[in-house]
């Protein structure tokens, strides 16, 4: 087994050496982009899978980011076909991410996922920072992405559904080119903002689409 393999299934071992079975990677896309919604997913990997290594079809398998389309839309068949796989998708729109904010719409859009899964996780390895309101005991690892294979796995799922729902939002609203950006304030987006003002997926509490205070006299 190489020291890469053996990283990536690192806090999933510890956890397994400690009787914890059930560990459920979680991650989430879209809490930067001025449109669209925020996506999450958890995804519980074999433990057998530490021993023998992944799968083929899941060679190579890292942060969503740091693949390319193709490569996400690739994993995400063979995360989603495969039985060995279990993983639960959960999504918040806009229109709750203004009123909720997306901090939290994000951790709700995390605890709905790990809700789906029957039985429940015993444990959630998280990127970033812990989520106070997790639903379950959780580790929370900083660009655990990159280095939990339960996270990354989340990180596909995430990331190839939410790019699925723009491309979907782009041919109901195709002057905004949300195909091309996915939502995120690029200089295309905000001149297209500027011209046809917001659509229903925009988040209006979102600089610069956010309306100033009132000022009091």
């Amino acid at each position: 087994m190489s020291a890469k393999l053996s990283d990536r299934f690192e806090f999933e071992r510890v956890l397994w050496q400690k009787n914890v079975a059930r560990i459920a990677g979680v991650d989430e896309a879209g809490r930067g982009p001025l449109a669209g919604p925020v996506v999450a997913a958890a995804a519980i990997l074999p433990s057998r899978w530490a021993e023998t290594g992944l799968p083929a079809g899941l060679a190579g398998l890292n942060d969503s980011k740091q693949l390319t389309a193709a490569q996400r839309e690739k994993y995400f068949q063979f995360i989603t076909g495969c039985e060995e796989i279990e993983f639960a998708i959960a999504q918040v729109d806009a229109a709750a991410i203004d009123e909720i904010n997306i901090l939290q719409a994000t951790h709700h859009a995390m605890n709905d996922a790990l809700a789906q899964l029957n039985p429940q996780p015993q444990h959630a390895l998280v990127d970033g920072r812990p989520v106070k309101t997790m639903r379950v005991p959780q580790t929370a690892i900083v660009k655990g992405d990159a280095r939990s294979y339960s996270i990354a796995a989340a990180s596909v799922l995430a990331k190839v559904t939410r790019d699925r729902l723009m491309l979907g939002f782009h041919a109901q609203f195709p002057e905004y080119g949300f195909a091309e950006h996915k939502g995120y304030g690029t200089a295309k987006h905000l001149a297209a903002i500027a011209q046809f003002g917001a659509c229903p997926i925009h988040r209006k509490s979102f600089a610069p689409l956010k309306q100033p205070e009132p000022k009091l006299f």
